[in-house]
């Protein structure tokens, strides 16, 4: 899924940060680095036997152009950042002309379903690649791990996954609508096409509101599911979308809170906290099944879109 950065003559400041992050070799070559496997910065540093303090600066500046996203990860000497690409396209129509292949969103970004920032699960639980099982099924150290930014799959029956999104295009754009769209199913030992599930959504953490999960689908293979993956286990989910407008947020074009963009603070700050939750309590507490752009049926993570429905 490709993360595509639109820009016109009117996005000065952003233009200016992504000239200035593209105009030196150096950073072309950590950005080529970067997309063949995310990197902390010490790796990076090595690779291109630059000082620790010149790479650093270096990650800033693809930073705030919106090309890396940077994240803390735990490290055996205290938290480390791990960087990687967030915009793989960019598109600048110059003088805004009307063109029917572009796209109606301004921004897109594609988080793969393992690099959640927060998590809390209970299995039954894990995760897969595209390849094999991560770690083994049931081990809650395998959220932890490396291993889960390769997750096609993840699945748990109680417990939340929290990602964060960039709002650095907020900074210089008008935007008044953002819209998520992932696809998901309840989890059952193997599968129960009736097994439903309430998943509370958040963001910022602020509770928005439920959504209905039917059941863990099976009985027939998912589209995209790798041969090795069992029959007799999940098989793919449906794509929900939930959505934040400059008046209340939406899940599946239902609006469930007069919450809004500004109420919950999306533009400011540096990021979105984005929160899929199993409550305990929750009335049908049947856990989750989150599919990676290699699982299940839709050839995609999970893909945060800017809109601005006013433009001309």
């Amino acid at each position: 899924m490709k993360q595509t950065l639109l820009l016109n003559l009117n996005n000065t400041e952003t233009l200016s940060n992504v000239g200035k992050a593209l105009s030196a070799p150096v950073r072309l070559e950590i950005l080529e680095y970067l997309a063949k496997s995310p990197a902390i910065i010490s790796e990076i540093a090595a690779a291109f036997k630059l000082p620790l303090s010149s790479t650093a600066l270096h990650i800033r500046v693809l930073e705030s152009a919106g090309l890396i996203f940077v994240r803390p990860i735990p490290g055996s000497k205290g938290s480390q950042k791990l960087c990687s690409i967030q915009i793989d396209k960019i598109q600048i129509n110059m003088f805004q002309e009307e063109d029917a292949a572009l796209p109606d969103y301004l921004y897109r970004e594609s988080m793969p379903v393992g690099s959640y920032f927060d998590y809390s699960v209970m299995p039954s639980c894990g995760m897969a690649s595209e390849q094999n099982y991560l770690g083994f099924e049931d081990n809650i150290s395998v959220f932890v791990s490396p291993c889960r930014y390769k997750a096609q799959l993840i699945w748990l029956s109680c417990g939340f996954l929290e990602y964060r999104f960039s709002n650095i295009f907020f900074k210089s754009n008008s935007v008044n609508r953002v819209r998520f769209s992932f696809e998901i199913c309840s989890e059952a030992l193997g599968y129960n096409n009736d097994w439903p599930s309430d998943i509370t959504i958040s963001v910022n953490t602020h509770e928005i509101g439920i959504l209905h999960c039917k059941g863990d689908f099976g009985g027939r293979k998912g589209v995209l599911n790798p041969d090795w993956w069992y029959a007799t286990s999940s098989q793919y989910g449906e794509l929900r979308t939930f959505e934040i407008t400059d008046e209340a947020c939406y899940i599946d074009g239902i609006q469930v809170s007069r919450e809004n963009i500004y109420t919950l603070g999306v533009p400011y700050g540096d990021y979105i906290k984005f929160r899929l939750e199993s409550k305990r309590d929750a009335r049908y507490c049947g856990g989750f099944n989150l599919f990676g752009e290699k699982f299940g049926d839709y050839p995609q993570d999970i893909v945060m879109e800017l809109y601005n429905d006013e433009k001309e």
